[in-house]
């Protein structure tokens, strides 16, 4: 029998990162308990991990290395810690910007130095052809109009597609409105300014099957792969037609983020759902996301009263899944 190609995907969501991370922290802690291993960790048991914006992050942290033994640096704990400990510094906001920036209207909401820092204090000068395994993690160039894959496995073939991680992960965050535009160099020291994947692949399982399909060993097909997509929670909030019917431009911002994003997500999902029901392998697919219960779905609410909040979600959410995580992590040992 052909080993599967296991892929694991994670949606942006800004602050509500923290739900995939709550779901990964009981994933580890099953396969700890699985393999009898405690030094397992989630970059053990995955091929390829795809993310975008927030997800995008939390793939880089999954799979930086300990430099000394090549082993993950981080547990699927510390990965949280980021937003639990450093979010509501990541998004801080000083009275004078937010008069300035009308609340994210005339300029971004957010000061960029506090996510910088945090991802510079993670990553260090860590290159991404450095990272433990394949990866795939979306941003948009906006000067060149295209969509930018960033791949360890490309990295380590050309220099001009090897980026400092910090970039990378700064470059997959910059969501419109929220942040400043990133301004990444790669190390053959070509500029691009990039905006958060989130505007084209917010749900980046997707990306992530294509790339295995083309870029991987053995160019596996879906009856060969093994695909975890984890959303990162949602509120769907309905609007009306009498409102709706009369909004302009600035009416309009918040919602169409919060319908591309859900819209994109959504559909992905159905597709890969096709794709194993067409080859007789639905098992090997598994998506998890739910509305949330106790949490503020506003991807920048990081008062401790969310955070906590996030947290009851994402593991009230991963005991929700038990069942289908025991079965994947099962055909993830084995």
């Amino acid at each position: 029998m052909t080993a599967l190609t296991r892929i694991l995907s994670i949606d942006g969501g800004g602050i509500r990162g923290i739900i995939p991370g709550q779901v990964l922290v009981t994933i580890e802690t099953k396969l700890k308990e699985c393999t009898q291993n405690p030094e397992t960790s989630i970059a053990d048991y995955f091929d390829l991990i795809a993310g975008t914006s927030t997800g995008g992050i939390l793939t880089c942290i999954y799979l930086c290395p300990d430099l000394e033994n090549n082993k993950a640096r981080f547990s699927a704990e510390e990965a949280v810690d980021l937003y639990l400990e450093r979010g509501d510094e990541i998004f801080d906001i000083s009275l004078w910007q937010r008069i300035r920036s009308a609340g994210g209207i005339l300029d971004e909401k957010y000061d960029a130095d506090e996510l910088e820092e945090a991802l510079e204090d993670y990553f260090g000068d860590l290159k991404l052809s450095e990272l433990l395994k394949p990866c795939l993690i979306t941003a948009y160039d906006i000067r060149r109009r295209k969509t930018e894959f960033f791949t360890q496995h490309d990295a380590k073939l050309h220099k001009k597609r090897d980026y400092r991680v910090r970039d990378v992960a700064r470059a997959t965050s910059a969501a419109p409105t929220y942040f400043e535009v990133a301004r990444v160099k790669s190390l053959a020291n070509i500029p691009h300014p990039m905006i958060d994947g989130g505007v084209f692949a917010n749900n980046p399982a997707l990306c992530a099957y294509a790339e295995a399909r083309t870029k991987l060993k053995n160019t596996p097909t879906a009856k060969d792969m093994a695909i975890l997509s984890l959303g990162t929670g949602y509120v769907k909030k309905q609007y009306n037609y009498k409102n709706a019917k009369d909004w302009g431009a600035l009416e309009w911002i918040k919602p169409l983020i919060d319908i591309i994003m859900t819209g994109v997500s959504e559909t992905v999902d159905y597709q890969l759902t096709q794709i194993f029901d067409a080859v007789g392998k639905p098992e090997q697919y598994l998506r998890i996301n739910d509305e949330l219960e106790y949490a503020n779905p506003e991807m920048d609410d990081a008062s401790s009263e969310n955070l906590n909040a996030l947290k009851k979600d994402g593991a009230r959410i991963a005991k929700k899944f038990d069942e289908e995580i025991d079965s994947f992590v099962n055909m993830l040992i084995n």
